[in-house]
């Protein structure tokens, strides 16, 4: 296991069942929800939606109840600083609160604290996660109270250490929910700017325009400005490598690298090809685009499926600006929606040529075009950035918690 700083050279870590870890342990119960008198008290109610995976530092309060409900139930006032651990429904939850609270059936709190709290809150973590890794595939219905508390847990005899190990994880998942805030409010930007820079149902212009730009927007036929792709991979030109797949939230990419591997079978030639800055509707439903999707092509060209519809784009347009403009679910659903008559297996029926036929409201003006594209590039690209120091954070997050844990 990894040590830290001035710990390196002392060996001394001990190894105890979690029961040995605590003073004792309580469950949970559901006061009478008819009875609303219960429901107006003062201890929190805490329940398995309340908390959320992965985050051990936060959990909503959303009900309350009264000390008679506590007596008049398996519902147990639990002191705080404990560990309130979900072991039935949403297995793996756990959180210390920092006031007394009450819980459902579906946890086991664990009371009085023996091993400095936070390390003993990720080797329980730690506990949670390994149970979980090791049922991969099955339907894990909970935990038993018994097998939660005859887990062995290793940690330092050394107090200290304990605190050390503990501060450094919990400034860690400090730094992840600030990343994740931040990531969240770009995205919140970038869907503002998606509604602000695009003209509403019957305007003419958008909400929100660059200095210069003041003619109104045009409504068009789509077929104004795309035109049907007829070129395949007759040549064999473009192997299993060059295979893309289409992702509602990331785009057009390449299908080993998003996926592990290629789906595509052995025969590629009448795949389409989907030229760069090509545009593909996929004709295919997703839960948010009952419809499909259509996206554009940013990456590299390569070919795609021959149940998707592949497009061209004309010279008054740039390809990104089409993206960006069926990006929003309700744009791309509204659209479609009288286009597309579904089958009974849920297919997309409609022609590549009627796909076309819908109308929008578009700018005629290059500039304008590569001005939008421009700012919402920038956004994306703060986005990824972001995502990655995320990930980079998680990822540092595991890997202390196995050299940490045994």
């Amino acid at each position: 296991m990894g040590r830290l700083g001035k710990f390196q050279a002392i060996v001394t870590w001990e190894q105890r069942k979690l029961e040995n870890c605590i003073t004792s342990s309580l469950g949970g119960g559901t006061p009478n929800t008819t009875i609303l008198d219960y429901w107006k008290g003062t201890l929190p109610w805490i329940q398995s939606s309340d908390l959320t995976l992965d985050d051990l530092h936060s959990y909503r309060v959303n009900k309350y109840i009264t000390e008679k409900a506590i007596s008049k139930s398996a519902a147990k006032r639990v002191p705080a600083y404990s560990m309130a651990i979900v072991t039935r429904v949403g297995v793996g939850k756990v959180v210390i609160p920092k006031t007394d609270y009450s819980t459902s059936q579906d946890f086991v709190s664990l009371v009085g604290l023996k091993a400095e709290q936070n390390f003993l809150l990720y080797a329980v973590y730690r506990i949670l996660r390994h149970l979980s890794d090791n049922t991969q595939g099955t339907s894990i219905k909970g935990i038993t109270k018994k097998n939660l508390l005859e887990s062995e847990v290793v940690l330092p005899a050394n107090r200290q250490e304990q605190t050390m190990i503990g501060r450094l994880l919990s400034k860690l998942d400090n730094t992840i929910a600030l990343h994740e805030r931040k990531l969240e409010l770009l995205k919140e930007l970038k869907k503002a700017y998606l509604q602000q820079l695009f003209p509403k149902n019957g305007d003419k212009t958008p909400r929100l325009r660059f200095a210069g730009f003041t003619d109104n927007w045009v409504q068009r036929k789509l077929e104004d400005i795309l035109t049907v792709s007829l070129k395949r991979n007759s040549d064999n030109l473009f192997t299993r490598k060059d295979v893309l797949s289409v992702s509602g939230e990331y785009g057009v990419v390449n299908q080993i690298m998003f996926q592990g591997r290629s789906f595509a079978g052995k025969n590629l030639e009448n795949y389409h090809v989907l030229q760069q800055g090509g545009i593909v509707y996929t004709k295919s439903p997703l839960k948010n685009n009952p419809y499909g999707i259509i996206k554009a092509n940013r990456g590299k060209t390569g070919i795609v499926s021959t149940l998707y519809a592949v497009y061209q784009v004309k010279d008054n347009s740039i390809p990104e600006l089409i993206n960006f403009y069926f990006e929003i679910n309700s744009t791309v659903n509204n659209y479609l929606r009288p286009l597309v008559n579904k089958g009974a297996k849920n297919d997309m029926k409609v022609r590549d040529t009627d796909v076309l036929k819908g109308k929008i409201i578009w700018s005629e003006d290059l500039n304008e075009q590569t001005e939008i594209v421009n700012l919402l590039d920038r956004i994306t690209s703060l986005i990824a950035v972001n995502e990655h120091k995320l990930d980079s954070f998680c990822e540092l997050k595991q890997a202390y918690l196995q050299k940490l844990f045994v």
